[in-house]
């Protein structure tokens, strides 16, 4: 019952938004600011200024521009009705100004590249839960590229070398098998949410930069300086990779990934993130709470793809499996295609997290496409290692039912659900990447192949006994681990 309520309450939110609804006209008479987005360079310097333009074209309003303003990073985007002049503002000057800027009131929305601080959380506290559905709003899934000259000839690093690379432990690509040249560091400044996604990805508290890094305000200007830097090594927003080469990063221990589309998309990449808007719960005005909605729609997150960033409306891909899945994995999905939709969970719980709570809309408006309706899912539920192997087992399948729970609520079917424990790990076993461990892939079938798909699924679930729906509430009501 807890699912349905909560997915009813997404879709009430999804219409009040616009996401499923027109788009209203402008009321009469209105003019001047509309509202404001202050934070994150890697959303601001070019993706919000054009959501807002599509926003206001939807919106009605005509001879629609963006134009710099006389500080550096800042923009105004300004249309006209009916002989009057709206306009939204975007000051793009790194996370924590955003959301310096909710508490002061000079801000209505706050730009984001990595999840909010419990610093901010706390500064925030008197307006209420920012992590709540209705404050924290995935508008995008970026990957965080870490660049060389094109000229390197190497094509992937582990995590840790990158860490020893910016903190100086390395300073000649010949100790890693490159050239003989002497390693020279770019990074972002310390107000950049690019530079703590980062921090907390890659140094993790164990290596500090090096003091030589050379900071930037702009993803843009880093990667160009990359590029023109045979000995550089950078990192930037996907959407900024430019001239520069991105390399393939694993987590050690764990297969190298690039930055591609659907590896950013599912999050598998072991530097993908997050790009957030968020604004104060139940106190968002209509206009506010109505561009976040066009932002989430199809439409909003066209514009997210033709940014340069990964956009989360689903698409089917047909992925080179990795030679070490497991041979029962690869028997059974070699026949479908997977869509670019993970869904995960809030941290220590059962709970969809605020991202998977909008995918499921978006997962019912994909199904009920034509083209699609036929089509059989699959949902594929993965743990971590931290558990005993038939523990991770139990909770990877418990995981993959609590969303064909609330796939059901949304009229989607999915058929009998599979668990593989903590097989295929995408990252670490710290808290993190534990949290990206503990996954849900999703799979379409052709009913042509249904047939095969079942018998591989019978062996597979012969081997290994699976939980009804009765036993998951019963020994997981709300805590997953």
């Amino acid at each position: 019952m807890r699912l349905r309520c909560l997915t009813w309450v997404v879709s009430v939110w999804l219409l009040s938004c616009g996401a499923m609804a027109t788009i209203t006209p402008f009321a009469s008479g209105e003019s001047g600011l509309l509202f404001s987005l202050h934070g994150s360079n890697t959303i601001g310097a070019s993706l919000a200024p054009r959501l807002a333009k599509d926003y206001l074209v939807a919106k009605g309003a005509t001879e629609v521009s963006v134009r710099a303003r006389t500080e550096p990073n800042e923009y105004r985007i300004e249309g006209r009705v009916a002989g009057q002049t709206v306009y939204i503002d975007v000051a793009a000057h790194g996370s924590g100004t955003g959301m310096r800027g909710l508490a002061s009131g000079e801000a209505q929305i706050a730009m984001a590249s990595r999840p909010i601080k419990t610093s901010e959380q706390t500064l925030l506290a008197d307006f209420g839960p920012m992590r709540h559905f209705d404050a924290e709003h995935v508008v995008a899934i970026d990957g965080l590229a870490v660049i060389i000259h094109p000229s390197n000839p190497l094509e992937a690093l582990t995590v840790t070398e990158i860490a020893r690379l910016f903190s100086g432990k390395i300073r000649n690509w010949a100790e890693l098998g490159g050239p003989n040249r002497p390693v020279s560091l770019y990074a972002r400044d310390n107000k950049s949410g690019t530079w703590d996604s980062f921090k907390s990805m890659v140094l993790k508290g164990d290596y500090s930069l090096d003091a030589q890094a050379r900071r930037f305000e702009s993803n843009d200007r880093l990667s160009d300086s990359v590029s023109a830097d045979p000995g550089a090594i950078g990192f930037v927003g996907l959407a900024s990779v430019r001239q520069a080469k991105a390399v393939s990063v694993s987590q050690d221990g764990i297969s190298p990934l690039g930055p591609e589309p659907l590896y950013v998309a599912t999050e598998d990449y072991a530097l993908s993130r997050r790009l957030f808007l968020y604004t104060l719960p139940g106190q968002t005005p209509p206009l506010v709470r109505e561009f976040i909605g066009f932002a989430q729609s199809e439409a909003g997150q066209r514009r997210v793809a033709q940014v340069g960033f990964v956009s989360q409306n689903p698409v089917s891909l047909k992925p080179t499996l990795h030679p070490d899945a497991p041979p029962a994995y690869s028997e059974l999905v070699r026949h479908g295609e997977r869509l670019s939709i993970n869904f995960r969970f809030d941290a220590g719980s059962s709970r969809l997290d605020n991202k998977a709570q909008w995918d499921v809309e978006r997962l019912r408006q994909f199904m009920s496409r034509p083209e699609n309706r036929d089509l059989q899912l699959q949902l594929i539920g993965f743990g971590d290692g931290q558990q005993s192997e038939e523990r991770a087992l139990i909770l990877s399948r418990m995981r993959a039912l609590r969303v064909k729970s609330a796939l059901r609520a949304h009229d989607i079917h999915a058929a009998s659900v599979v668990g593989f424990g903590d097989d295929l790990p995408v990252a670490d076993s710290q808290e993190a990447g534990r949290i990206k461990n503990q996954r849900v892939e999703v799979w379409l079938f052709d009913p042509a192949v249904s047939t095969v798909v079942n018998g591989a699924k019978s062996s597979l679930l012969e081997q290994r006994a699976s939980p009804d729906s009765e036993a998951v509430s019963s020994v997981w009501p709300g805590r997953a681990q």
